[in-house]
């Protein structure tokens, strides 16, 4: 194991740095509970336009809570959407505490991703989260002989409760995989993050951190990169952001901080409902017709519409 420097913050920070930023798109719903297919493509389309990576079948997309059908549905809507430009997809194997490892099951997905031009995000199960680290490394490996490139993730238990986060050993152990282009941590911990970002620089410094820290979004200042759920309210202004910070532009700090702002009220407990959190706040922003979610994920009061109000005026957000 790489020893690491006790870890100092602030000689972290990296200004001027382009950012790399990925926005898990909210999957919309129409008032009667069907996919809003329209709602959904033109905010793809959208989140590529404002310079983000768009990333479907993730969490923020009920990727673990749809069908085999609708996720290639998805798949396909996204292809034929963008037009040949990058996205990226959670590859998710749906099982059961105590689960055997299903290698079949992930060659399945990532198939599925690669097939239609995206990279795979390889969603955790029970089944790879309860490999000893070694077996756990071979199975990413064996992931990787199916695909060119794929994203890692893990993910703490307050978001799914087959996810899990690895060592640090374990983590080194996914740089050393050729295909593995970078992971996805959400811990909601910035300590564990930064001592990625200081493993990542002493290992393989090509290799990017995806912040998944909803309620810690200046991660970017450290060397993160992100992976958000929270960007799907506001590409637009999440790549304006991230612009600023590429400049040198104080005005960076004012955004983040009221993009922070709506994170800690869309993420609070439960933790799950900022999805309707998203689709409350692209309704008011005109973007989809409907408030509606996926009928197994929770929702937030009618209450957090005056509040979400607040926020768009401090963003400078125009609403219905």
């Amino acid at each position: 194991m790489t020893a690491l420097e006790p870890i100092n913050p602030v000689a972290m920070i990296r200004p001027r740095r382009r950012i790399t930023g990925i926005s898990a798109v909210l999957l919309p719903f129409t008032a009667d509970g069907a996919i809003d297919w329209p709602g959904f493509t033109a905010h793809c389309v959208r989140t590529a336009e404002a310079g983000l990576i768009p990333a479907i079948n993730m969490d923020t997309g009920f990727g673990h809570l749809l069908s085999p059908q609708q996720k290639i549905a998805t798949l396909d809507a996204i292809r034929s959407a963008l037009g040949g430009k990058s996205f990226v997809a959670g590859a998710f194997v749906s099982d059961n505490p105590g689960a055997s490892f299903d290698l079949d099951g992930y060659r399945r997905a990532v198939d599925a991703i690669t097939a239609r031009g995206g990279t795979p995000v390889i969603f955790q199960s029970y089944g790879l989260t309860r490999l000893p680290e070694a077996e756990l490394i071979a199975a990413y490996e064996a992931i990787g002989r199916d695909c060119d490139q794929f994203i890692a993730f893990e993910l703490g238990t307050m978001f799914a409760p087959f996810g899990a986060i690895y060592s640090l050993d374990a983590f080194r152990g996914l740089m050393t995989i050729r295909q593995c282009i970078g992971a996805k941590h959400s811990s909601l911990r910035r300590e564990w993050e930064w001592q990625r970002l200081q493993l990542r620089d002493a290992v393989r410094p090509d290799f990017k951190i995806f912040t998944g820290n909803d309620l810690g979004i200046d991660m970017i200042m450290y060397g993160s990169d992100y992976l958000l759920g929270l960007s799907t309210f506001a590409p637009d202004l999440f790549a304006l952001r991230d612009r600023y910070w590429f400049e040198g532009d104080i005005r960076f700090y004012e955004l983040n901080d009221v993009l922070q702002y709506l994170g800690f009220l869309a993420f609070r407990e439960p933790v799950p409902a900022y999805k309707h959190s998203a689709a409350m706040f692209l309704k008011l922003r005109g973007w989809i017709a409907s408030d509606t979610t996926h009928p197994q994920s929770p929702t937030r009061p009618a209450s957090d519409y005056e509040l979400l109000r607040g926020i768009a005026r401090q963003l400078g957000i125009a609403t219905s």
